[in-house]
């Protein structure tokens, strides 16, 4: 009973600041720089030398500076103004913060709180868990260098390490960041997020997958309630149709709409289409593309051939039924390929089935050999080349023959058939290479010196190549049909010139030669032979050799600038008058 009785009176006499004068001087000249004891079940003294320390059990409860702190046991340094507790530790700041844990350090004169264990952060915007939590509540900034969780309405958010501003509400993540809501998941080495607009900001490499498509940035802000992305470096979101590159990219994920802008880079998810210019708006919802500053688009059927098209505005629609897309330019279209380079004001290519449509005063080039005009063209590829022009109004098409002639075919609607003729290529290679002999000895040739064989030989080792080539085939004209074609013979040597006009006429050609023709109605028909060509005879009206405005592959892709501007017209070549008589017969003509 006594030792008892003697213990809650040594009790008594350190909580007395009667007793201990210096302590309760220092109470009294500045009384809220102390923690301040509220109460405990039970309290012992420690026998540390120039120093106050006691130990609490059960209940404890202190406050200092509006704080309230909760232990089952606290050991308590008066002179240094530090606590130490233990077990269901707890600190209340305001009705804004509420911290938990297992073991807490409280320095009193910096007001900081170090928390240890399963620690347990919370206030009205978030819960913050880690094993290892410092709180500053001079600056109200937590820091937890221990992986830490933080749940709020909406997010998940995880990483290495991070800060908490409690005032301003911002967190400060590094290493490993994963930030996951129902919109989608972020990847990070570094984040900032603010709990109050819930947006994340990001400088480092990051990564967002959502069910609709993947964002990777380096640089950025995400809104995790809108789903909504900022990128301010190059960015790229993949979504299921295209993988979308720009310097600045903006992408919404419930609208599903993305801009970019600058180096921009779209690509086709199957491959068979990259877009590219200065600024693309995607809306995936409908299916369109709009690319503006310096459009390209590039359409890959076979890795030898690829179709590019060029216009000051290009768009994109994807059929998501059929999983094709069509392509538009708009104003100032230029398309180059292997077989066949166009100018146009519009175009559109139907992936669908591989047909171009071209409008407002087209023209249309191939194998430097055919041009066509019409007022409107549809040309039907196959095997990605050229199979089939469809020519609407002022048609009018021009080849090319072998001895630089142009025969000419115009009307009011034109048909023309191209095939394709496979032409094999061989390339020679040269090897072996003299070899000098020995100073003091004259090379040896076709025998051995010093028991070596010397080669001399630079025979070529051939590889044969196969190229593909297009053609024209057969022409129809239907209405108004005129033609100027010049009849060859066997050898190549000039016949004649033909002019003909009828309502209907069917052309056959063989090696850039016209073989068979078939004229319907009531045709006029005129073999001018060559010693009466003349320059008006051998032109059909509107005739104008164009070859040099057909764009190529530089032009095309903003590379060079194209030709404008009407170029003077070709002159057919001059024929001079064989001396010996010309051969075998002339080109058959069958009237109907």
């Amino acid at each position: 009973m006594f030792r008892l009785f003697l213990h809650v009176f040594i009790g008594f006499i350190l909580l007395s600041p009667a007793i201990f004068p210096s302590e309760a001087l220092a109470q009294a000249g500045n009384p809220t720089d102390k923690v301040e004891l509220l109460g405990a079940d039970s309290l012992a003294v420690l026998n540390t030398p120039g120093q106050v320390v006691r130990q609490l059990f059960n209940n404890v409860r202190f406050r200092h500076k509006g704080a309230l702190m909760y232990s089952d046991r606290v050991i308590q340094n008066v002179t240094t103004n530090v606590i130490e507790a233990y077990g269901n530790v707890r600190l209340v700041q305001g009705d804004t913060i509420n911290l938990r844990g297992d073991t807490m350090y409280y320095y009193g004169n910096t007001r900081q709180a170090n928390m240890r264990g399963h620690v347990i952060m919370r206030d009205r915007k978030m819960t913050l868990t880690t094993t290892h939590l410092d709180y500053d509540m001079v600056s109200g900034i937590a820091h937890y260098p221990k992986p830490g969780r933080i749940v709020d309405k909406e997010n998940v958010l995880t990483s290495r390490e991070g800060y908490y501003d409690t005032r301003t509400k911002l967190f400060t993540f590094r290493q490993n960041v994963r930030l996951v809501n129902p919109k989608g998941t972020l990847t990070a080495d570094s984040l900032l997020y603010n709990s109050n607009s819930r947006i994340a900001t990001f400088q480092g490499p990051t990564r967002i997958v959502n069910k609709d498509g993947v964002l990777t940035a380096i640089a950025g802000q995400y809104n995790t309630t809108t789903g909504i992305s900022n990128f301010q470096r190059r960015a790229t979101v993949e979504t299921p149709k295209y993988r979308i590159t720009g310097d600045t990219l903006y992408y919404d994920n419930v609208a599903d709409l993305g801009i970019a802008d600058g180096n921009v880079i779209m690509v086709a998810k199957d491959k068979k289409a990259v877009i590219t210019g200065d600024h693309v708006r995607y809306n995936g919802k409908i299916g369109i593309s709009r690319v503006v500053g310096h459009p390209v688009a590039k359409t890959v059927a076979s890795q030898q051939d690829t179709l590019y098209l060029r216009a000051d505005t290009l768009f994109s629609f994807d059929n998501k039924i059929t999983n094709t897309r069509r392509l538009l330019g708009q104003k100032n279209v230029y398309v180059f390929k292997s077989d066949l380079q166009s100018k146009c004001d519009s175009l559109i290519y139907d992936t669908a089935d591989s047909t171009i449509y071209f409008y407002k005063k087209p023209i249309v080039w191939s194998q430097n050999k055919y041009q066509m005009e019409a007022d409107s063209m549809r040309a039907l590829m196959k095997n990605n080349r050229i199979h089939t022009m469809f020519m609407k109004t002022r048609s009018f098409i021009i080849s090319l023959d072998t001895l630089q002639n142009f025969n000419q075919v115009k009307g009011r609607v034109i048909t023309a058939y191209f095939g394709t003729k496979l032409t094999p290529v061989i390339d020679s290679m040269p090897v072996g290479k003299p070899v000098a002999g020995k100073s003091g000895s004259s090379t040896a040739t076709n025998g051995a010196s010093n028991g070596v064989l010397a080669k001399n030989t630079t025979s070529p080792i051939s590889s044969t190549t196969v190229q593909q080539e297009t053609k024209l085939e057969r022409v129809i004209v239907e209405g108004n049909g005129q033609s100027i074609y010049y009849a060859l013979d066997d050898k190549n040597k000039m016949i004649g010139l033909n002019h003909v006009e009828c309502s209907k006429m069917n052309l056959e050609f063989a090696d850039n030669k016209v073989g068979q023709i078939r004229f319907y109605g009531r045709p006029d028909a005129q073999l001018v032979p060559p010693k009466e060509f003349t320059e008006d005879k051998q032109q059909l009206d509107g005739f104008r050799w164009r070859d040099a405005e057909k764009p190529n592959r530089a032009q095309v892709l903003w590379q060079e600038i194209p030709p404008v501007g009407k170029p003077a017209a070709k002159k057919p070549a001059k024929f001079k008058t064989p001396t010996k008589p010309l051969g075998p017969k002339p080109v058959q003509i069958d009237a109907r």
